[in-house]
């Protein structure tokens, strides 16, 4: 009677997360600057994940200037949150987000595609759309529009 291979084991909850930062870039119009990876169907807010020991705030302005040219100034990066939402491109993964707001900068709105993305759009947080990455749909877009609503 032959046996099976133990299956491997399922990754720690731990390892299923993943660490990044994201930047809300908003235009005169309240729209919210999106990207796409390369080979994925979500937008999302720029950034990434966070190099060995580096603090989220130096992330957010790396991943800013690799993936759009855009030059953040780390201290006019206002901390929005942490949130964790559902990975859009890593099934099975969460991503935990350290998502800050920077205002806008030379060069935003023309911003192209650099590095792994594929597509720059402005997106309006108030319409829906199922083009959006669970982070922005059920956390971000939500607390920018509670901050609109409460000026």
């Amino acid at each position: 009677m032959s046996t099976a291979p133990d299956p491997a084991p399922a990754p720690a909850a731990d390892e299923r997360t993943i660490r990044v930062s994201a930047v809300v870039l908003r235009d005169a119009e309240g729209r919210v600057l999106n990207v796409r990876k390369r080979g994925t169907s979500s937008l999302m807010l720029p950034g990434g994940k966070h190099e060995p020991g580096e603090d989220p705030r130096d992330t957010a302005v790396r991943e800013c200037e690799e993936e759009l040219g855009l030059a953040l100034d780390r201290a006019a990066l206002e901390p929005l949150g942490v949130f964790r939402a559902a990975a859009a491109n890593e099934p099975g993964h969460i991503v935990e987000a350290t998502v800050f707001a920077h205002p806008l900068v030379p060069g935003a709105t023309g911003a192209a595609p650099r590095a792994e993305i594929e597509q720059v759009a402005w997106v309006d947080p108030a319409i829906p759309r199922d083009d959006l990455a669970p982070l922005n749909t059920e956390l971000v877009f939500p607390a920018l529009l509670g901050e609109t609503r409460g000026r």
